[in-house]
């Protein structure tokens, strides 16, 4: 009997079909020990000595694997072909060592890239070692974290109170988002205006044309800033009745289409296009990955999903041109390339040696398979077969117009662009979407046919006011091409870095961006303000290229260690004398600008608002930083961070979010007596402008004209109603935002969106009594049937979502999502939360049987008594991240 060690237990489960009953596969559920969340793990004076440890929770599973060896005549490492699956096989093997398990067994490492029978058989033919140097880098890259996790974590907790954890990738992330929104605070919005003219042609066709030069001189985008000169600009254009084209540029452009999909590119793509998380995408992944039940065959859909490389095998591109060639060149052979297409990873520190991911058998097609798969798990599939086979397609052609026309004294000139797909090639499969597209992004509409010297006779002339816009926050998808782009990461540290910067409360994610909180942003201030060099952007992307010199057999994992050790103990030691005052000084001058705007009043952003006398500042206390008074005692002035809440009660008077496309007329977001709302129009005196005030739920700041125009658009039609079929409409009247069927009107729940809210969930409204108040737990979804009986749901209760079944309940976790969450997910969940309420009723019974103990009293300080607590309390910090 030959023993195999994976990972996962859906992994064993298929790897053993495969290979039969001569072999027993076994899980090591991950890691099977780690270093020990305390000082002295790792020892530098010791040549960084490292001491690993079995935790609780390994323990039973490594006592499986040594129970499965004895006696077996051969033992094959099978953890996932990268540098962390290597790391993987090494302490299982160290740790049978050490148990002595192994004594005379012949130990081998086998990889493959692929959950097929195919795959796995060749695997085991061509056994190898464990690659020493493969794990020497991920001993370096983890001795690296911890040396500055449990270093500089420390100084963070001395010298910044309330803050949590820093971490050598991760505090780069958080300094990424939190100056990208000092960029947002800076940004000082400007108008401008465009004229766009609409031109018919001598065939009667109209298209619309952009003044581009006025009185014989190009305009810049801000010639036109006011109102005034726009209205002046276009009464030029009407006393012109008829233009004419001077030029006509056209010319066809090739696209090529995209590689296949690397870990970070499927990230970005899964989050643009599916709305999934980076970490639940990996989760996905990771379950097609490992294998998906087909009609009694277990048989893994995707390549491995941790990858750099955009290189797929010379097999599996022949599979995807035959594919082509039945599915698209049948009916036009252009689709299919003369030559198969070959990438190359143009990063320099890739370190992956396998292929991109792609589907294990292109035949699979989503929706042959979309029965034995969710709707998260049929998504992500569709998204990777089709990126997949389009890599291999023939490229699309564009054919762009640009079209140059002018007046007859040419002091007006006007420009129209315009882009027709002459030959879709591979965007008749799959097209990739933007982090954020902006309209100049566009091809442009399809021009009518024209030729140079045509008089064009004009129509109507519309001036159309602008505003510049800040630059974007990050989502995550930006966010991980972005780190990509710096060297700084890997493929399987993308989804734990954003996943710990939310867990540690240093960001939050709204509507898909990512918006520091106060803590982070004093978190980063701290350490650019005393660490510097150590969250630079070049420093961490050039420590990941040494890492990977290590990963190549190319430099000494230690030497990297004791170079980066000697500078970085330094830096930490010159903070050992700083004072909380310096510290201040710091935070202060670094965020003042944050804190304390000037909001073009006059008034000084710092004057406290009680004394009129102190200064405000930020401060340090036993439970974190605030703001205070600099006059205490005298004045005890303070407040909590939080500068959004007051930006929410004190935005500006008028804030222009743009024009109106049907109207013209400028929307505006105002605040009256009762609150905020939108305006449309402007307040002549004549004709009241239209007013839509907004859902408390709002905040003000997030309003953009996107969602201004969907309130003006109030009230919406929803549906008709299944049982009287008259339709329901959802709008926002005096007491708030409400649904109306026939004569009755609900007012919506505070957790109920009057934007987006559908028909279904308008109807569940309706149904309940009159007067019925909404406070107890309401269904989202029923989940599916538990493995036991019985239904599990997911509910909205008081204190957040959870999964319910036979009266057990279970919190979902912080960032699951209640629309996406599986059964696959609640049944972990609601095992561990049936068992901890077995537990509760045994101790329960034990105390009722057992006298109670007498509580010691002890003197305080001071000689007050005082009864000391039941239970020690722990000394233990938090592990950094």
């Amino acid at each position: 009997m030959k023993v195999v060690v994976v990972e996962s237990p859906a992994k064993a489960r298929t790897i053993n079909k495969y290979l039969g009953n001569d072999y027993k596969v076994v899980a090591s559920y991950g890691h099977v020990r780690d270093l020990p969340a305390k000082d002295g793990s790792v020892l530098p004076d010791s040549d960084f000595a490292m001491s690993w440890e079995v935790d609780g929770k390994s323990e039973k599973h490594v006592k499986t694997i040594v129970q499965a060896v004895r006696g077996a005549d051969g033992l094959f490492l099978a953890t996932d072909p990268d540098r962390e699956g290597e790391a993987i096989s090494w302490h299982v093997n160290e740790v049978l060592k050490a148990r002595r398990a192994l004594k005379h067994l012949d130990v081998k490492r086998v990889v493959f890239n692929e959950v097929t029978k195919n795959a796995v058989l060749e695997a085991f033919s061509r056994p190898r070692e464990i690659d020493r140097e493969l794990v020497e880098a991920y001993l370096a890259r983890r001795a690296l974290d911890y040396l500055v996790g449990f270093t500089l974590s420390p100084v963070l907790w001395r010298k910044l109170p309330g803050s949590r954890s820093a971490g050598r990738v991760q505090s780069v992330a958080l300094r990424l988002i939190c100056e990208r929104e000092a960029e947002i605070e800076a940004f000082k919005s400007r108008e401008y205006w465009t004229i766009e003219v609409e031109l018919r042609t001598e065939a009667g066709q109209t298209f619309i044309a952009r003044l581009t030069h006025l009185d014989g001189k190009r305009l810049d985008r801000f010639d036109l800033d006011t109102e005034a000169k726009a209205r002046a600009a276009a009464e030029a254009i009407l006393g012109v009745p008829e233009f004419a084209v001077t030029e006509i540029d056209s010319r066809q452009v090739r696209r090529n289409p995209f590689p296949p999909f690397t870990t970070s590119t499927l990230q970005q793509e899964a989050s643009r296009k599916l709305g999934l998380s980076a970490s639940r995408t990996m989760q996905i992944a990771q379950r097609l990955y490992e294998g998906v039940d087909l009609a009694g065959e277990t048989v893994g859909l995707i390549t491995y999903m941790r990858t750099d490389g955009v290189a797929i095998s010379g097999e599996a591109i022949a599979a995807a041109r035959r594919l082509i060639a039945s599915e698209f060149a049948s009916r036009d052979p252009r689709y299919l390339p003369d030559a198969p297409r070959v990438y190359r990873t143009p990063a320099k520190n890739a370190q992956e040696a396998h292929e991109a991911i792609r589907p294990t058998d292109f035949g699979r097609k989503p929706d042959g398979v979309a029965s034995f798969l969710d709707r998260d798990q049929r998504r992500l599939y569709e998204l990777i077969w089709k990126r997949a086979v389009a890599s291999q397609m023939a490229s699309a052609l564009l054919e762009q117009v640009t079209v140059d026309i002018a007046d007859p004294s040419s002091r007006l000139r006007l420009r129209a662009n315009g882009s027709v797909v002459t030959f879709d090639g591979f965007l008749a499969l799959y097209q990739e979407d933007r982090d954020d597209a902006t309209e100049e992004d566009g091809e442009g509409a399809r021009l009518p046919a024209m030729r140079q010297g045509e008089r064009l006779p004009r129509g109507a002339v519309e001036p159309r006011q602008h505003f510049t816009q800040p630059p974007p926050r990050y989502t995550e998808a930006s966010l991980v091409k972005k780190l990509e782009e710096l060297g700084i990461g890997r493929p399987s540290t993308y989804a734990s870095i954003l996943q710990v910067l939310q867990d540690r409360a240093y960001v939050r994610l709204a509507k898909r961006r990512f918006t520091p909180e106060d803590r982070g942003r004093l978190v980063t201030a701290f350490l650019t303000s005393f660490f510097e060099r150590y969250v630079e952007y070049n420093f961490t992307a050039d420590l990941e290229n040494q890492l990977d010199e290590v990963s190549g057999g190319r430099t000494d994992w230690k030497e990297v260690l004791r170079n980066f050790w000697r500078d970085f103990s330094a830096a930490v030691d010159g903070t050992k004398d700083l004072t909380i005052s310096q510290v201040l000084a710091a935070l202060d001058a670094e965020l003042g600008r944050h804190f304390f705007p000037d909001d073009g009043s006059g008034r000084d952003p710092r004057l406290c608002p009680v004394c009129g006398a102190g200064r405000l500042s930020v401060k340090l206390g036993k439970f974190g930083a605030f703001i205070g008074c600099s006059d205490y005692p005298n004045c005890r002035y303070t407040r909590a961070f939080g500068l959004e809440g007051e930006a929410d009660e004190n935005p500006p008077a008028d804030t222009p979010l743009g024009t109106d496309p049907a109207s013209g007329l400028a929307i505006t977001l105002k605040k009256g007596p009762y609150g905020h709302y939108v305006q449309l129009g402007a307040d002549n005196g004549e004709l009241k402008p239209k007013r839509v005030a907004l859902p408390r739920s709002m905040k003000p700041v997030d309003v953009d004209l996107d969602t201004a125009l969907r309130l003006l658009a109030l009230p919406r039609e929803l549906g008709r109603h299944p049982e009287t079929s008259e339709t329901i409409v959802a709008g926002i009247g005096r007491f708030g935002p409400y649904i109306k069927h026939g004569a009755v009107f609900k007012s919506l729940a505070p957790d109920d969106d009057v934007l987006t809210i559908g028909v279904n969930r308008a109807v569940v409204l309706l149904a309940e009594p009159a007067g019925q108040r909404r406070t107890g737990p309401r269904l989202l979804r029923q989940l599916g049937e538990h493995p036991a009986g019985g239904t599990v749901a997911v509910y909205a209760g008081r204190y957040g979502p959870y999964v319910s079944h036979d009266g057990v309940i279970a919190s979902l976790p912080r960032t699951a999502d209640p629309d996406t969450f599986t059964l696959d997910q609640a049944v972990p969940l609601l095992v561990v939360q049936r068992k901890k309420g077995k537990r509760r009723q045994r101790k329960a019974g034990k105390s009722a049987a057992a006298p109670a103990k007498p509580r010691r009293v002890v003197k305080a300080a001071g000689g007050a008594k005082r009864a000391s607590p039941r239970e020690p309390r722990s000394r233990s910090k938090e592990p950094p991240g």
